[in-house]
């Protein structure tokens, strides 16, 4: 038999930190330890970096005693230490977020190498984002765990009910995720994971409080704060926010089409105790802005409002050796689009609904081979729409109209996962399968296997490869929307990718490195095209046959403070980079391309962070980009999609119990870039704020 790492009669003295606990169960007359972790992800982490030291305190046998870094991620179905997990995931951790010059979760994500987030509004009204090359339709976007996804369109997945403010970590799974999560993460996955205040095991009651107010150019105000209060084994947290903003865009006649006005609440809970953990949230988001030239370059005013309603409860067992993790969800997803805004006589609005239910089974536990994760999922999404969709056997009115709501489509997805990982002192395998059938299309049974591997070569080094499959199944609008010059097909196929990727990885206390590459190979790629040789050309939703990308991406994290303890100005600096060559197969010069070879070729960030004096501290950002493809202009001329560099600051003065900032973004004022051709981004944004702890 192998070597395994769960060794016969060793016993770990465990240093204990926040938020974390640990259980000794008997597996097979052995004795195990096994560490779990209060986060609520579907992929678990355990702690990077365990460094053991021996104590003979008895003949034959040994004492250990085992530190633990800080807490991260991995991407595997059953919990994993990133030290020994072969998948590799970017964190963005508490730390990052509040030092950032972002005002929304959206901006925040443009300083991860491999994420290619495509603004059209400010302050998240609408952000479209793509892991590796691909589009906002391929990735998974998951609220602690749950996936969250829009089937009616990926434009408005990422509406969170949740402040930046009260976001603990955001996780990043690069590359096809199909067997950790399913269904949509084609070429990766983000789940952002939210505060909770309450500590399991406290004596007594206790509570936290936080406020936070900030304004700046274009009319921006946000305001909002959060409460916990915990006792023992239950822990509540509620937090609500408000922000508006005029835009910095004015249409032709004047007025305002980039406004945004929106709010959010939050509700979560916990009760743990010894033997099981219970999570639930509720959660509100709504808000209104104008859409500038978003969908359609003839029309200046255009206005779109969404409103979303979050809910799920999750479970896990804890302290025997069989790991049971339920959670049952519900998401509902109201939009209304506005051609020109407040004017429906002239072009009559679009209305959508999407309601998702979701129950998720998933599992595992520790055996004599290694660690094995089981589970199931079943998934409901039903759209109703005004203009999407088939026709409806009942109508539904359109709540606040005289209208109804006459088309929709109704679809299942029912999957089976299988996960073991083998843990041996120096390596790590994990493999498994997802199978999946979709009752849309009468879509049967598809396996769709994966493999991960990593070997440690020593404290400091490891290299690690995969091989990894997904799908993602369209999008209502791509199968169904046919107006404005558009002719989507209903019979399109899921889109299929392959991935492999391998690397190496050195991280210290001082230094962390990573350095890898990969190649996606896409089948039945969906895509907006148009030939413009028709006589009449449209915008056409098809498979785009295949579209091969490669790619390099390093990331480099330097510990200032590790490094040269006696300075205090330094902190740590971060440089990060991704290249990537997308190709099709056709040469056709004559096909127009909406999105899918619209990617980055190059995207370089730096960070530097800095302590001036006493509470002062001082974060720079600096941001480069190169998009491949070009866009037509207003002028009916082809434009290429020109390089840009952004500079962002954030200057802070940090107390225990308050924080007041000013930041800047784009703060050399950098003019005519886009993300999206027509659509023009901000020149400098100033803001200025405050925050209380209560």
């Amino acid at each position: 038999m192998y070597k395994s790492i769960f060794k016969k009669r060793e016993v770990f003295r465990f240093k204990r930190f926040s938020n974390k606990g640990y259980s000794l169960f008997s597996c097979l007359g052995r004795e195990v330890i096994v560490g779990t972790l209060s986060v609520a992800t579907l992929t678990y982490a355990k702690a990077d970096g365990i460094s053991i030291r021996t104590e003979l305190t008895e003949k034959d046998q040994p004492q250990y005693e085992v530190t633990l870094d800080d807490v991260e991620v991995s991407g595997s179905r059953a919990p994993l230490a990133l030290g020994q997990a072969a998948r590799m995931v970017t964190v963005l951790s508490r730390e990052d977020i509040q030092a950032a010059p972002v005002q929304s979760i959206n901006d925040l994500l443009k300083y991860a190498a491999g994420v290619d987030v495509r603004q059209r509004g400010p302050i998240g009204a609408q952000t479209d984002i793509g892991i590796r090359g691909g589009t906002q339709e391929q990735i998974t976007i998951l609220l602690n765990g749950i996936n969250i996804c829009d089937p009616q369109t990926g434009h408005n997945s990422f509406d969170f009910p949740v402040d930046i403010s009260e976001i603990e970590r955001i996780e990043v799974l690069e590359g096809p995720a199909g067997r950790v999560y399913g269904t949509s993460s084609l070429a990766g996955a983000i789940n952002i994971v939210t505060k909770n205040s309450g500590v399991f095991g406290n004596s007594g009651p206790s509570q936290e409080a936080c406020l936070h107010m900030e304004g700046g150019s274009f009319g921006y105000l946000s305001a909002g704060g959060y409460g916990n209060i915990s006792n023992g084994r239950w822990s509540n947290q509620l937090s609500a926010s408000y922000t508006r903003s005029d835009g910095y865009s004015r249409n032709k006649a004047g007025g305002l089409n980039m406004d945004y006005s929106g709010s959010k609440a939050f509700y979560q809970g916990r009760f743990e105790d010894k033997s099981l953990q219970v999570r639930w949230h509720a959660g509100l988001s709504t808000k209104g802005f104008g859409s500038n030239t978003f969908y359609s370059k003839k029309f200046d005013n255009q206005h779109e409002k969404t409103t979303k309603w979050f809910t799920a409860l999750q479970a896990e067992t804890k302290g025997s050796w069989f790991h049971f993790r339920p959670a049952i969800y519900w998401n509902r997803s109201q939009d209304r689009f506005e051609l020109i805004r407040n004017e429906p006589d002239k072009y009559p609005f679009n209305y959508h609904r999407s309601d998702v239910f979701g129950v998720n089974l998933n599992s595992w536990f520790d055996w004599y081979l290694g660690r094995t994760a089981i589970g199931a999922e079943f998934r409901n999404e039903d759209v109703i729409s005004g203009n999407l969709g088939e026709p409806l056997n009942h109508t539904k009115h359109i709540s606040g109209t005289d209208r109804d709501y006459e088309f929709g489509l109704n679809r299942s997805n029912i999957s089976f996962n299988l996960e073991h990982n083998i843990l041996l002192n120096h390596f790590t395998l994990s493999a498994g399968f997802i199978l999946v059938k979709n009752t849309w299309n009468e879509m049967n049974f598809k396996l769709y296997p994966g493999a991960d591997a990593s070997y440690r070569f020593s404290d400091n080094w490891k290299v690690y490869a995969s091989w990894n499959t997904s799908l993602r199944m369209p999008s209502v609008t791509e199968l169904y929307y046919s107006v404005g010059g558009h002719k989507a097909d209903k019979y399109l196929k899921p889109e299929e990718l392959s991935a492999v990727e391998t690397g190496v990885k050195y991280q210290s206390r001082i230094l962390q490195a990573n350095v890898s590459g990969f190649y996606h190979h896409t089948q039945n790629m969906i895509d907006w095209i148009m030939n413009t040789n028709d006589p009449d050309p449209v915008w056409k939703s098809v498979n785009y046959t295949k579209v091969n990308t490669l790619g390099l991406e390093t990331v480099f994290h330097l510990d200032f403070k590790e490094w040269m303890p006696t300075q205090s100005i330094l902190k740590k600096i971060d440089i990060s980079y991704c290249y990537m060559n997308q190709k099709k197969d056709e040469n056709e010069e004559q096909i127009k391309s909406q999105s899918t070879l619209e990617y980055l070729r190059h995207k370089l960030v730096a960070s530097l962070q800095l302590h001036l004096v006493s509470q002062l501290n001082l974060g720079i950002k600096y941001r480069f980009q190169d998009r491949a493809g070009s866009y037509t202009d207003t002028h009916d001329q082809v434009q290429d999609y020109a390089p840009y560099s952004l500079v962002d600051a954030r200057l802070s003065w940090n107390a225990p119990k308050y924080e007041v900032f000013a930041e800047a973004n784009n703060l050399l004022n950098k003019k005519d870039y886009v993300d999206y051709g027509n659509v023009p981004q901000p020149g400098l944004w100033v803001t200025a704020g405050i925050k209380a702890n209560l």
